[in-house]
């Protein structure tokens, strides 16, 4: 093994990111035609796509999560603070100096605290949003059943939804931007690919 490379990412680790990246995307992408943004596959067919897309996104989240348990993996995004100032000094400032960074990487420690408290936010707040909106819109017909028609309306639940819709495109494209500041513009999405990080990314 070369002291040039480190292993950060295994092989269901990769699976799954790459695999939420094509569902979220096609939710983003579905959502907003039902939304009425544009008009493509049709209102019908969007709605079929997007439901099932996001049934597939909850059961790979389900094996996801049992999977970061019973590896250890979920200490990976355990928040802190610790150097949050630096890491947005960094990607605002220093970056564009060529400067390097002040995170090192380890098997142990992949994200840094920029990073841990964005997938904070996601985990705390986009996806609770998302989901308990999109559950509720889904069964909109059971409303009555647990009496919850006379404290909501289809509307807000719909525009909340949406609002949601929107952080995750915002996170996305931020996660699209961030992929690009390696020592290449490709170099953190072929770690991705392989696993492997140069060090030189490091520097």
């Amino acid at each position: 093994m070369s002291a040039d490379r480190i292993y950060l990412y295994k092989r269901y680790e990769r699976f799954w990111h790459w695999s939420q990246a094509v569902l979220v995307i096609f939710m983003l992408f579905t959502g907003f035609e039902v939304h009425g943004t544009y008009h493509l596959l049709g209102f019908k067919t969007a709605v079929v796509y997007h439901t099932l897309t996001a049934w597939t996104l909850l059961t790979l989240w389900a094996f996801t999560i049992f999977w970061q348990f019973t590896t250890g993996e979920w200490t990976q995004y355990i928040p802190t603070i610790k150097k949050v100032d630096a890491m947005i000094r960094y990607y605002s400032i220093d970056i564009f100096k060529h400067a390097p960074s002040p995170y090192k990487k380890t098997s142990a420690k992949k994200h840094n605290p920029l990073q841990r408290l964005a997938y904070l936010a996601v985990l705390a707040m986009i996806s609770p949003l998302i989901w308990g909106s999109g559950l509720l819109y889904l069964f909109f017909s059971s409303w009555s059943d647990f009496g919850l028609d006379k404290y909501l309306s289809l509307e807000g639940v719909a525009m909340l939804h949406t609002a949601g819709a929107y952080m995750m495109l915002v996170f996305v494209i931020a996660h699209v931007y961030l992929t690009t500041t390696g020592h290449t513009p490709l170099a953190h999405i072929k770690t991705m690919i392989t696993g492997w990080e140069d060090a030189e990314d490091e520097h």
